[in-house]
């Protein structure tokens, strides 16, 4: 799946499958665009790249905030006339039983899982729209699909973005613009890696492979949506959870 000439946008870019992507595009031929809030790791990433001969640059981006993915489009743009590719990968979660759960911490989901991506969706709509053409992919999760204990928030948000993909990508249809939703099961990152050793063999327990998930794998998924072997696939969610959620 060869993405010469193609320029690609990763939020989330700087760790984990966020990372995995950047990096599988970037061996693909993508010239890269790494948003992130951890600058120093967005740098570290779009070094490895450089360093094994893709092409990454890395752009401070903070997704809750409207004015950072402004600055971030517009600092893309300068740079670009389009963004054939984006690919809104920033998320974050803190799994805790919802009756736990403080408002702040229902903001900050909602945030990031949700209003983030939909707003750098639309900072980057238009001249895809005056392209006639480019791709959006939406990492979303499982638990948007199925609910999942100890996120409920989250799992709502993922849901609407689940949503959001299917709504978006009837509008942009017209303008030859896909856009579809990969939804991860439990992948080994840094984040879950937060969680209790208990809580991960039992996630691996559950999962008909027995194993979590690679940040590759999804990253696997990403690319083939990234790619011209999905030019006729729009408004579709792709599990991608080892068995663990089959319907």
């Amino acid at each position: 799946m060869k993405l010469d000439s193609k320029v690609a946008v990763v939020t989330g870019g700087a760790s984990g499958i966020g990372l995995a992507t950047a990096t599988m595009l970037a061996s693909a031929g993508a010239r890269v665009f790494i948003g992130d809030l951890n600058e120093e790791l967005g740098a570290l990433a779009a070094r490895n790249i450089a360093e094994a001969g893709g092409s990454a640059e890395s752009i401070h981006l903070d997704v809750t905030d409207a004015a950072s993915i402004k600055a971030f489009a517009d600092a893309v743009h300068a740079k670009c006339e389009k963004v054939d590719i984006l690919v809104n990968g920033a998320g974050w979660d803190k799994i805790e039983p919802f009756v736990k759960n403080e408002p702040a911490l229902w903001d900050k989901v909602v945030a990031i899982n949700l209003l983030g991506p939909i707003t750098v969706a639309r900072a980057f709509l238009d001249p895809m729209i005056a392209a006639n053409g480019g791709k959006i992919i939406n990492i979303a999760s499982d638990a948007g699909r199925v609910g999942s204990s100890g996120e409920a928030v989250y799992a709502g948000a993922k849901g609407g973005l689940i949503s959001f993909t299917k709504s978006l990508a009837r509008e942009m249809a017209r303008y030859q613009i896909n856009v579809n939703c990969v939804c991860p099961g439990p992948t080994d990152t840094p984040l879950l890696r937060q969680q209790p050793e208990k809580m991960l063999e039992a996630l691996k327990g559950a999962i008909p492979f027995r194993r979590l998930a690679q940040p590759d794998e999804i990253a696997g998924s990403v690319l083939f949506f990234a790619s011209s072997y999905s030019n006729y696939i729009t408004g579709q969610t792709l599990s991608v959870s080892g068995g663990l959620t089959m319907s």
